[in-house]
């Protein structure tokens, strides 16, 4: 049996002039009653001071729509929940910060087209063991908080609020469905040691991270939008686990970002206008990411560090600085990728990461792949295509590179080994080289079988300094200058090679490299050619290779400063 009050604060016959006295009557006639009786509490226009307690099944109603009724209280709880409580179009709002506005403490609650308001705090505090319903509300300054409990939240909005808007927490159980949170302080969606999905939300202005997942949450992120985020845009850390799908993020520091062991999987999403990075993992975390694209990344469109090792298939990366990099001492195995677009590299291992790359494409970017480090860096490319390029591979340090069936069309160098690198290429291809097909420098060595250098401006294959080429069936065709050139004290093998073509040279030999089974109709020449003359200042390398004489010159990459001098004639340095 349904019981009504009505409360109106001019004290017609009939009603009651309080909320409180309202509910007061009816937990009386429940404290009397041998029968289970429900209430609807309908409230006239107005403004209330005061603090309301709500037991067993109750329906609070503003009796002219939502906004009419006003509860206010400048110190304490607002609304106090125990059993089945539905609250319907009232404003509730609250000066303190030290109380929640709303609390559930029993049972279940459902706030329905209401508006809630603090200036810090809890807004709304779903408390353990109960459910709290939110559908068609808003939620200005406070944080609405799930401990230990279960809730549902519908088509709200969620509006600067001074900690995180939405915290889900210890053990609780959230679904956040077509809600909008903006300007949050914090998070716009905090799950810690809790289990939550946040599906078609648009999330804008948060101080940290939009969604943060940390301490074994699972987070289950679909069809959001999220903009304008000062950090990340969703954040797993501490061994949390979870989904994105179909998510948009733009204008955050990092799109999605896992670290301290954390694992998501990342599906069907885009990041644009990354202030740093697209998708960053970290500190021993892992992760799948399938078929994403990040767009005009400021730094670094993929990245893996510190231990991170992520798998990443079907993904596009275009626009901005570097497109895929593993670094210190992390792992990643990248399939079914194309990258395009940047100014730097499409691909870089350093400082002893590790890089497996299969069925990769990349053009027009600065460099393709660029490796340093010591000897535990290691790249493996298969299937991998380099147009447009500068340079397709370059391994410096002691790194250590392998190719299978790797492409380089229209690069000035196809693959560079150099310090004390080692480049190994097996079944590979250069096309239309303006400088070289394959080179090596330093004391650094590379291994090829079965290369093929066509249309080269410049060489098939180079060594300089002391670099080593061990060659073995292998062609080269249409090298301007020569099909390979040995230079300085490099050295090497040719086996079972030849060089075709109708002009320039096809082996300059210095006399250190072994020629077995060479066949070519052009000259093989024994001369010994210096790169840099004796009396030139000495040259450190450390970026694209030169093939020619330098004379007088002063060479530097990577500097952070960088000071000049010249002498005039009377002798001072100016």
């Amino acid at each position: 049996m349904v019981v009504k009050y009505v409360v109106s604060p001019h004290g017609r016959r009939g009603t009651y002039p309080t909320i409180t006295s309202a509910l007061r009557a009816f937990s009386t006639l429940q404290g009397v009653s041998r029968r289970q009786r429900s209430a609807v509490v309908e409230i006239a226009p107005g403004r209330y001071e005061e603090s309301l307690v709500a037991r067993g099944d109750v329906r609070l109603v503003a009796a002219e729509g939502p906004g009419s009724v006003v509860v206010n209280l400048l110190r304490g709880t607002v609304l106090e929940t125990y059993g089945s409580v539905q609250v319907e179009g009232l404003v509730l709002t609250s000066r303190d910060v030290e109380h929640d506005v709303v609390a559930c403490v029993q049972g279940t609650l459902t706030l329905d087209h209401v508006e809630v308001r603090t200036p810090g705090g809890a807004g709304a505090h779903a408390r353990p063991n109960t459910h709290v319903t939110l559908r068609d509300s808003t939620f200005l300054h406070g944080r609405t908080l799930f401990t230990a409990s279960t809730g549902s939240v519908e088509r709200c909005r969620f509006t600067d609020a001074a900690d995180n808007a939405i915290a889900a927490i210890e053990g609780a159980q959230l679904s956040v469905r077509g809600s909008r949170i903006e300007g949050s302080r914090i998070h716009g969606v905090r799950v810690c040691d809790a289990r939550a999905e946040v599906v078609g939300c648009e999330l804008t202005g948060t101080g940290n991270a939009a969604l943060m997942a940390d301490t074994r949450a699972e987070l289950a992120v679909a069809d959001c939008v999220i903009t304008a985020v000062h950090a990340e845009g969703i954040m797993f850390v501490e061994q949390s686990r979870g989904s994105v799908d179909r998510t948009r993020v733009t204008d955050a520091a990092h799109g999605v970002c896992a670290a301290s062991g954390a694992a998501p999987v990342v599906r069907d999403c885009v990041f644009t206008a990354c202030r740093d990075t697209g998708v960053n993992v970290q500190t021993d975390a892992r992760g799948r990411f399938e078929n994403c694209r990040v767009v005009d990344a400021r730094n670094i469109g993929v990245f893996s560090t510190k231990g991170g090792a992520p798998e990443v298939t079907g993904c596009h990366v275009s626009g901005g600085n570097v497109g895929i990099a593993v670094t210190e001492g992390s792992r990643g195995r990248f399939a079914r990728v194309q990258v395009e677009d940047l100014t730097n590299s499409a691909l870089r291992v350093w400082d002893g990461s590790k890089g497996a790359f299969e069925n990769v494409r990349v053009d027009r970017c600065t460099l393709g792949l660029d490796t340093k480090g010591d000897g535990g860096t290691t790249a493996d490319l298969t299937d991998v295509v380099f147009r447009d390029v500068e340079t397709a591979v370059t391994a410096l340090g002691q790194s250590r590179v392998t190719l299978r069936e790797v492409t380089a069309e229209r690069a000035a160098v196809g693959f560079f080994a150099g310090e004390e690198a080692q480049l190994r290429v097996h079944d590979c291809t250069v096309t239309t080289a303006s400088v070289g097909g394959a080179a090596a420098s330093g004391t650094a060595k590379l291994f090829a079988k079965n290369l093929t250098v066509n249309g080269s401006e410049g060489t098939g294959l180079s060594g300089t300094e002391s670099g080593y080429l061990n060659v073995a069936n292998s062609e080269f065709t249409d090298c301007a200058t020569a099909g390979a050139v040995f230079a300085d004290e490099s050295s090497g093998r040719l086996v079972d090679c030849s060089v075709n073509g109708t002009e320039g040279t096809a082996v300059l030999d210095n006399g250190r490299v072994e020629l077995v089974s060479l066949r070519t109709s052009l000259p093989v020449l024994r001369k010994t050619v210096r790169t840099v003359e004796k009396t030139a200042p000495i040259i450190k390398v450390e970026g694209p290779y030169i093939v020619g004489s330098v004379y007088n010159s002063q060479l530097a990459w990577n500097n952070d400063q960088v000071i000049q001098r010249q002498s005039n004639e009377d002798g001072r340095d100016t």
